[in-house]
């Protein structure tokens, strides 16, 4: 199961990196108990447009790659905030005023955070 929420992970955050997604924390919650997942992924898309690009780009890389599509997506429409749930991973897209905000990243303080440098 580690290894497929891994190769998840990495999908995500290639779609990620591909439609210029920034500021990309992995947020692991394995172990905290009573979490509604094993792992957020979070980052940043600098306009409403670009937000919608980087869902489109993570559920077409974990569709093409592994064969999964996510169980639900929020938030598409308006491209504020897009929230990928993926069962065992949720993925956080946010515009950054929307990302200081709710500070999603922070709300579990117990969780191990991996920064993932921006591709240049």
């Amino acid at each position: 199961m580690k290894k497929q929420t891994d190769e998840l992970v990495d999908a995500i955050v290639k779609g990620i990196q591909d439609k210029k997604g920034h500021r990309i924390v992995v947020a692991d919650l394995t172990h905290i108990p009573d979490t509604i997942c094993q792992k957020f992924v979070i980052c940043s898309g600098g306009s409403p447009v670009q937000v919608q690009a980087v869902a489109h780009s993570v559920g077409d890389v974990t569709r093409e790659t592994l064969g999964i599509k996510p169980l639900a997506v929020d938030g598409l429409r308006y491209g504020r905030w897009v929230a990928m749930d993926y069962a065992q991973v949720i993925v956080h897209i946010f515009l950054p005023e929307e990302r200081d905000f709710y500070d999603v990243e922070h709300l579990w303080a117990d969780a191990d955070l991996r920064e993932i440098p921006d591709e240049e």
